[in-house]
């Protein structure tokens, strides 16, 4: 499966280049980059060199997948540009794998746009799948903090460290906790969200309720513009939180004066994406998973404006 990256760079803080790297290194080569200009573009191409990729530079994407041979695209580009990528790329045959938020949440065809997306998938029977990986750590969390029981959990908190403020931390981080409650409690809704603190030190509360009862959430978002930036999480009080080696990139989890090395969890969301289009099996972050997940993000997002007056 040869591959295409949307949005290499990271000019606004994007992860392009790793997803380019993990793909590579799952044996799904990265033939060809979209990028803006022709500058942009072939400075993107240059700074996958160094994970050994050769990409050709486009930017122009009917161009690019004209000329190419392509199966897939991953989008690594700015949330307003998803949506329009992702239903070039279905019309033209190609799975998707998306960076989150998978669409953004300000714009009102929100709904329509989800039901576009997938409609086209389920015709064209292609995969569409949703960077989110912190649901891939999960196995790890219970082994450090013990097994998981649903119907026991009761309280959910996470802090999160987007390098942006106000408004525009909530499609930056939210998607993760949505993502962790979606995958251990499965789908739910939640009550209108309560907001306090400043642009910089923000706190979300509210009841994320599902088949297996309610459970009270709590998600802090601190700017934060130093790496590696502060990340945990917990269940009914039992936190892990993750601290990163960064010579090598090695990520561990501790809680309770243990530590428990994990695999990079976008590493493991790339590659699931990759099995599921070879089997023709629905990714642990599809369809139904990101249709919730979505909504509710743009519920949490549209709230915001109106508490904050």
């Amino acid at each position: 499966m040869n591959v295409a990256i949307i949005g290499a760079r990271r000019a606004r803080n994007g992860i392009g280049e790793y997803i380019a790297n993990y793909f590579q290194k799952n044996g799904a080569p990265v033939v060809c980059v979209l990028g803006t200009t022709e500058e942009t573009s072939s400075r993107a191409s240059r700074s996958l060199e160094r994970y050994g990729i050769t990409a050709r530079p486009y930017h122009d994407f009917v161009e690019m997948v004209s000329r190419e041979d392509i199966q897939a695209v991953a989008i690594a580009s700015p949330a307003e540009s998803h949506l329009g990528f992702l239903k070039a790329s279905l019309e033209r045959g190609l799975s998707v794998f998306c960076e989150k938020p998978f669409l953004d949440p300000s714009r009102a065809d929100l709904p329509a746009g989800l039901e576009d997306v997938f409609g086209q998938a389920s015709a064209g029977c292609k995969t569409v799948a949703m960077n989110s990986q912190w649901p891939f750590c999960l196995g790890a969390y219970e082994e450090l903090c013990g097994v998981l029981a649903p119907a026991e959990v009761r309280r959910f908190s996470i802090r999160l460290s987007p390098i942006c403020s106000g408004l525009a931390m909530i499609p930056d981080s939210v998607p993760h906790a949505l993502s962790i409650l979606h995958a251990a409690l499965g789908p739910g809704t939640i009550s209108p969200p309560a907001f306090s603190g400043t642009d910089t030190g923000m706190s979300i509360e509210f009841t994320y309720t599902s088949a297996h009862g309610s459970c009270a959430v709590t998600i802090a978002l601190i700017q934060e513009r130093e790496q590696p930036r502060p990340f945990w999480f917990g269940f009914n009080d039992r936190i892990a939180r993750r601290s990163i080696e960064t010579a090598r990139y090695e990520i561990s989890f501790h809680s309770g004066g243990r530590r428990l090395p994990v695999a990079d969890p976008l590493e493991l969301c790339v590659r699931d994406f990759i099995h599921a289009c070879s089997a023709g099996r629905e990714p642990v972050i599809g369809r139904e998973h990101i249709v919730a997940t979505t909504r509710l993000l743009k519920q949490i997002y549209d709230a915001y404006p109106l508490t904050r007056q």
